[in-house]
């Protein structure tokens, strides 16, 4: 009779209800004596006149990952039909953690996993079996490969690896505008079950913003959302693998959301009149105040321009933007005179530079206010009728001879009296005398015209 060498692996994996069931579909018999077993026929040395009976082939086995069991985890079982149970037979463990995570019986061909596994480290392992005769050392048939594959089992949470977020959207946006997509990454086998099949949902951040659960797309969920009413929003996002069932691991992020400004505000003066107060002595190209136009938009959408509306008053001033402070500057283009005029009253217009068409239906983009100006009265000198005198004299002419007068005139409200002096820097100092309330010049010495023929010398003039 001829003898039929096989090496026989039995894998079997023990599931949580405790029954010892083969995780491959179960395979045909050939005959219908035959045990129900799964096998590896080895390929031995055989005559071509030998008739070959063919069993079911495996070559890949499972062991479930993080195994907590007291005992060691029970992988499968080598088997030769030359083993007859004489204790002649010796099953040798070679390859991928040999030794060290998977052990063998010599004598059963039972293997066990010796330590817990944890697939996300290493998914799977590459051993190769072989039976030899315990007295001879020699193999009982060729050394076969086959690969143990650690079972995945939902123990990895899905993580935002590129968390926390930080995005911004346009305020005013319709509803549906594009935010930001966040993705979460779960360590657990996406080709077994639902544990790396991941579901976001957003558990604050309701009603302003949705995501879709399947791609982590965040979108705006209200219309009309105003910067200027509130500008930060703090989005928390939850990833739950398991297809976002119960008992599913779960893990969260931080959305930072800001919106960005359009120009959705016009400027408005706070008040409609603006009072101010100019002293007459005020150089021209000064600035003699400021009025300031409130838009609640940031940026380039809060810069404001001023004119002032033609009318009174408009060619003695102008009006200027400060770019820091968004402020009208109000300058003096010609010279104030209080004893001509002791009031102006202009229209100042406020508007927008970047007009945004979105929101002209929202009004005008500008706003008026009145500026009332009082001019101040300021201590003037005494004022000359005109600025240069020429007077004559002949030489030889008495002292006390009245060549001339002057005249100085208080423009002031409620003139003063005026007084005369001669200002001794000059060089006419000691030879003409003023008359203090008159305001008459005469001679104070003998002039000789072939000494000095010309003089000049200041007149003061101050009030009393």
């Amino acid at each position: 009779m001829l003898t039929r060498n096989c090496l026989s692996l039995l894998l079997w994996v023990l599931f949580d209800g405790g029954l010892l069931t083969p995780l491959q579909p179960q395979p045909q018999q050939t005959l219908a004596t035959e045990p129900r077993e799964n096998v590896i026929h080895l390929p031995g040395q055989r005559s071509h006149f030998q008739r070959v009976k063919r069993g079911w082939v495996w070559n890949q086995f499972f062991v479930l990952e993080e195994y907590m069991g007291s005992e060691p985890q029970y992988v499968g079982k080598l088997h030769s039909d030359l083993d007859k149970g004489e204790g002649t037979v010796k099953y040798t463990l070679s390859g991928d953690g040999a030794g060290t995570v998977f052990t063998i019986d010599e004598t059963t061909g039972d293997i066990h996993a010796i330590r817990s596994l944890d697939r996300e480290e290493k998914p799977f392992y590459t051993l190769r079996a072989q039976a030899v005769d315990i007295e001879t050392r020699k193999p009982l048939e060729p050394e076969s490969e086959f690969i143990i594959k650690v079972q995945d089992i939902n123990d990895n949470e899905p993580k935002f690896l590129d968390g926390p977020y930080v995005a911004t959207v346009p305020e005013m946006s319709p509803v549906g505008a594009y935010v930001l997509q966040v993705k979460a990454t779960d360590a657990d086998d996406p080709t077994y079950g639902n544990s790396a099949r991941v579901v976001y949902s957003i558990l604050q951040g309701q009603p302003y913003f949705s995501i879709d659960p399947k791609t982590g797309v965040i979108r705006t969920a209200l219309p009309n959302m105003d910067r200027e009413v509130k500008e930060q929003y703090q989005v928390l996002i939850q990833a739950k693998d398991m297809g976002g069932q119960l008992g599913g691991l779960a893990g969260t992020t931080i959305v930072n959301i800001t919106l960005t400004d359009v120009n959705d505000n016009p400027p408005r003066f706070p008040k409609s009149i603006f009072h101010l107060k100019v002293p007459e002595s005020s150089p021209i190209g000064s600035a003699i105040g400021r009025i300031r136009a409130v838009d609640p938009d940031f940026g380039q959408n809060a810069e404001i321009e001023y004119n002032i509306v033609p009318g009174d008053g408009g060619n003695l001033f102008d009006i200027v933007t400060d770019e820091d402070t968004q402020e009208g500057v109000i300058k003096l283009k010609k010279p104030l005179d209080f004893e001509t005029k002791k009031a102006y009253t202009f229209k100042v217009e406020a508007s927008n530079l970047h007009l945004d068409h979105r929101f002209h239906s929202a009004g005008p983009f500008k706003d008026t206010a009145t500026v009332k100006i009082s001019v101040l009265d300021v201590d003037e000198p005494p004022v000359f009728s005109k600025p240069l005198y020429t007077m004559e004299v002949y030489e030889d002419t008495p002292v006390g001879t009245i060549i001339g007068a002057v005249t100085a005139q208080d423009l002031d409200v409620g003139s003063s009296a005026v007084r005369y002096f001669i200002d001794w820097k000059s060089d006419g100092d000691s030879y003409f005398t003023i008359d203090g309330n008159e305001g008459t010049i005469a001679t104070n010495e003998l002039l000789d015209r072939e000494s000095t023929a010309q003089y000049n010398f200041s007149i003061i003039a101050s009030k009393v």
